[in-house]
């Protein structure tokens, strides 16, 4: 059987980890009962203190005051050495009857010689409750009250008046001690109680601040994800094509070779300044002193520039400022949307981009009238090449990535197509939202 260590438990958050039991956790910990037990052990001090105070100004033999005051201090070492720590972990075994058994024969010993020490009651009855069940601590607890009245009635020989004038006292001292008790193991075991709650407490906070560290890994590595797909793996594409195109117009037409390096350069350029972007989390370079539309047609040129298609970009009603996040996402989904085409809209010959501003919305739109494809299955486990081939889910990632991140500011993206049909992409962001939780940022 293998033992899980706290180390371990603490490194796996999808394993449970036990509600401890109050022994349980003084088991674990001892210190943390011994906390508030130092309280007690002020309270026996002083109790001892006291009781031997007493006997000093008592009026019984010398060597009888000599002896109830040695059996008295020998409770001390007793308590210290046999009871302490099984009062502090709350364990009931045969130590603690052994430790009850000597208690009871040293008060009873110091009580037998000196009426004095029966003061030790406000001391020893709590040891009893607090180290017996209580049933057996109640027995012995009215046996240490009765325990004056026997010593009484065996040095009088006889019932005499005395015997009634202590009696009401003991039986007294009886009640008190059981309420005294029953109060004592009552705080003991909320105390306890309470230690278990707090170090649930604790844990709990340990796994959510570990949870919400590993979430917050998990959504950065989204959202590099996102940029690296969205800028620098389409720009290499481009460039590839870019590259690929100069190669094969290099002798024919080597002034279109050259315009294509150049433009190649441009693109290279402008994903240096992208990545440099999202490492750092700042504006892209695209949206810089210019408006989403604007960008948004740079865009369609040099889709246009690469592929050699018609490509029309159309702005319909009152351009407006937008939040920022609201100006990536639909640049974000404009460069998705142009890289499709890029490399699934075999055949196509014209682009249409709309961005259409409403006074509570904002809309992008961009239609091609390429091959098509299966929009659903290209959103569930990515796209189909050219024979029905599944790639894997590895260009699909870029719709399902833009669908996420447009989704993220409430707004909606839907992708038509079907094979033969060309594609629509069409994004839908509100705009009051958005801007009241601008606002409250």
């Amino acid at each position: 059987m293998r033992i899980h260590t706290q180390e371990e438990d603490s490194r796996s958050p999808r394993t449970p980890r036990p509600v401890r039991s109050p022994l349980a956790t003084a088991q674990y910990g001892p210190e943390s009962g011994s906390r508030w037990f130092g309280l007690w052990d002020g309270y026996f001090a002083i109790s001892y203190l006291v009781t031997v105070a007493l006997l000093f100004t008592s009026e019984e033999d010398q060597v009888h005051r000599a002896f109830a005051i040695g059996a008295l201090t020998l409770i001390v070492p007793w308590y210290a050495g046999v009871g302490r720590r099984p009062m502090i972990l709350r364990t009931k075994s045969r130590r603690n009857m052994v430790f009850c058994a000597g208690l009871f024969l040293l008060f009873a010993s110091s009580s037998t010689l000196d009426l004095g020490g029966s003061f030790a009651l406000f001391a020893v009855v709590p040891m009893l409750m607090m180290s017996l069940p209580m049933p057996s601590a109640i027995v012995l607890v009215v046996l240490a009250n009765l325990w004056p009245v026997i010593v009484v009635w065996l040095r009088g020989g006889q019932f005499d008046p005395h015997i009634m004038s202590v009696l009401p006292i003991s039986l007294l001292g009886i009640a008190l001690s059981v309420l005294l008790g029953l109060w004592i193991t009552r705080v003991v075991q909320q105390s306890a109680d309470r230690a278990v709650l707090i170090d649930e407490l604790r844990l709990s906070r340990e796994r959510e601040a570990r949870l919400s560290h590993q979430a917050g890994i998990s959504a950065e590595r989204e959202r590099l994800a996102r940029e690296i797909h969205d800028t620098l793996a389409q720009s290499l594409t481009s460039i590839i094509s870019l590259v690929q195109a100069a190669e094969s117009e290099v002798v024919a037409n080597p002034e279109r070779a050259r315009s294509r390096l150049g433009l190649a350069g441009r693109v290279a350029q402008d994903s240096l300044a992208e990545a440099r972007t999202f490492v750092s989390a700042l504006t892209p370079p695209a949206l810089r002193g210019s408006s989403l539309v604007q960008a948004v047609r740079r865009q369609a040129d040099l889709l246009m520039e690469e592929t050699e298609l018609t490509v029309r970009c159309t702005a319909r009603g009152a351009e407006q400022p937008l939040p920022t996040a609201v100006s990536v996402v639909l640049l974000r989904s404009a460069q998705e949307a142009f890289a499709n085409v890029r490399k699934h809209a075999r055949h196509a010959r014209r682009v249409e981009v709309l961005v259409a501003y409403a006074p509570d919305e904002v809309r992008l739109v961009v239609r091609d009238d390429g091959a098509g494809f299966e929009a659903d299955a290209v959103l569930a486990d990515g796209p189909q090449d050219g024979r029905g081939r599944q790639d894997g889910g590895r260009n699909g990632y870029g719709l399902r990535g833009m669908r996420a991140r447009v989704e993220e500011i409430g707004g909606m993206a839907e992708v038509s197509s079907t094979p033969g049909t060309g594609t629509v992409i069409e994004v839908t962001v509100p705009l009051a939202p958005v801007v009241q939780e601008s606002a409250g940022e």
